[in-house]
């Protein structure tokens, strides 16, 4: 079967730039027995290699591979590869991903509002089956339970008891001298660096969308078309998540490969939310979002660089908000290492005049919770923010980060916010742009293909005119666990 991978989920450069996938390629390689009977020439080498590395998105693993007799097997690939048929091509793969993490925050929003510090462990456990049926159709299913443990103030971001994560059926086939894909279901969908549009993988419970997709794919070219209503979680019961019939997100996007040393991509959605809140503002929201972005490395150099406009009404007031967001970085393959300099600079906007009718401040959308630092203290709405980071390979399995961050208000009249547009208490209109600055340090370990570990701190030091309204400074400590199979 074709492989049904989109460009838009693919987090080359957000491994690279940011060291935040959760499994790395290990670069194994598998070989046939090439053992002989005695005196017989050397088999020739297998020429089929099994997957060498788990993906992010699931679905996108092919385990036909294992039909092939001369690949080696592993305990486990009865499971992987259960043949449905005759055909190697109709199969049914089963497979597991199980997320443990522990996180300290002693100053949550800075110390203001009723936050209090915590410590607790956030636990995400899925299980999926993937059924390829033929070079045509697939049909994919996968439960999630997300829960946490000790956790003093739970959201819909981290509680989310046994319910259906994803439950789709994708359509591929050559059309044109091209390629036409199809996908309708509940199922996770992501754009670019995902600073917009993710699956929210940072946080516990990632971000569903009951979807319809379809794109079609020629030369460098890829048309793209989305129907969504985004899932509302609930943490009451098992299986009690349900569309959200109080926000859609709709759309088309373009795309082409190799636009000078570079990918280009554009898209127009249309993001519709029932009763809004916003500081200046309340009312049923439409906003009209146009992305453009360009990407791509010329060695050494590497870069990501994109922008949105927003545009609309909430109520009756206009919506008039814009973000950009550049990632840069050089690295020196020559130096023990490979040393990557990075800069990372970033704005959204904010309310400049509150009351005048017009609303300012950026919406981020469906941000991935982990684009500034898993601290959750920063969040892309009324920011300016600079970054600069160093990365470097320890070993072939152990990558190093070490960065500071540099954060504005956009502007004074407006609040601070953090993630998912979360206000921090009393900010709003007082003290100075300023907002403070932070350490941030990384360690991600790729154990094997099935397991890494990941450590990362964070200290933020806020700035003299919000603590002058009672901030504090904050600190972060998260060490994670990922197994797959």
């Amino acid at each position: 079967m074709r492989r049904l991978k989109p460009r838009t989920t693919s987090n080359v450069v957000s491994c690279a730039t940011l060291a935040l996938c959760g499994f790395a390629q290990s670069g194994n390689a598998f070989a046939a027995d090439n053992t002989a009977d005695a005196g017989a020439a050397a088999a020739p080498q297998c020429a089929a290699k099994r997957p060498s590395a788990l993906s992010f998105n699931r679905w996108q693993e092919d385990w036909s591979v294992l039909a092939n007799p001369c690949v080696p097997r592993k305990p486990s690939d009865a499971l992987k590869y259960i043949p449905l048929g005759s055909d190697s091509s109709t199969y049914l793969s089963l497979g597991a991903n199980l997320r443990e993490r522990f996180e300290l925050n002693n100053t949550p929003l800075f110390g203001l509002g009723s936050a209090r510090p915590d410590s607790y462990v956030i636990q995400r456990a899925e299980v999926h089956a993937d059924a390829r049926l033929g070079q045509h159709v697939q049909a994919f299913f996968q439960l999630e339970d997300a829960r946490p443990f000790g956790k003093d103030s739970v959201s819909p971001v981290d509680k989310n008891p046994l319910d259906i994560e994803q439950a789709f059926v994708a359509f591929v086939s050559g059309v044109g001298g091209g390629t036409f894909k199809a996908r309708v279901g509940r199922q996770e969908m992501a754009f670019d660096l995902q600073r917009f549009v993710s699956v929210r993988d940072g946080p516990n419970v990632r971000q569903a969308f009951d979807a319809l997709w379809a794109d079609y794919e020629i030369d460098k070219w890829r048309f793209i078309g989305y129907m969504t209503q985004p899932v509302q979680y609930r943490d009451l019961t098992v299986f009690d998540d349900v569309s959200n019939r109080h926000l859609t997100f709709s759309g088309v996007r373009v795309e082409r490969a190799s636009t000078g040393p570079g990918d280009l991509s554009a898209y127009w959605s249309r993001y519709n939310r029932d009763n809004a809140r916003f500081l200046d503002a309340t009312g049923t929201e439409h906003r009209d979002v146009f992305d453009v972005r360009y990407a791509g490395k010329v060695a050494p150099f590497d870069w990501d660089a994109e922008t949105m406009v927003q545009t609309g009404r909430v109520g009756k007031d206009t919506i008039g908000a814009w973000a950009f967001g550049l990632l840069g970085g050089y690295t020196f393959p020559s130096v023990a290492g490979s040393p990557r300099l990075g800069l990372q600079v970033d704005g959204a906007s904010g309310d400049r005049h509150p009351g005048d009718g017009r609303v300012e401040t950026f919406n981020p959308l469906f941000p991935n919770g982990y684009y500034f630092a898993l601290a959750g203290y920063t969040g892309y709405s009324n920011l300016i923010h600079v970054k600069p980071s160093i990365t470097f390979k320890v070993s072939p399995k152990v990558t190093l980060l070490a960065a500071l961050g540099f954060q504005w208000r956009a502007t004074a009249a407006d609040a601070i916010y953090g993630q998912g547009m979360a206000v921090v208490p009393g900010t709003a209109g007082k003290g100075t742009r300023w907002t403070g600055m932070y350490e941030q340090v990384r360690a991600d370990w790729i154990v094997s293909s099935n397991v890494a570990f990941a450590l990362e701190a964070v200290h933020f030091q806020v700035g003299d005119s919000i603590r002058a309204l009672g901030a504090r400074n904050a600190d972060y400590v998260g060490v994670e666990a990922k197994f797959g199979w």
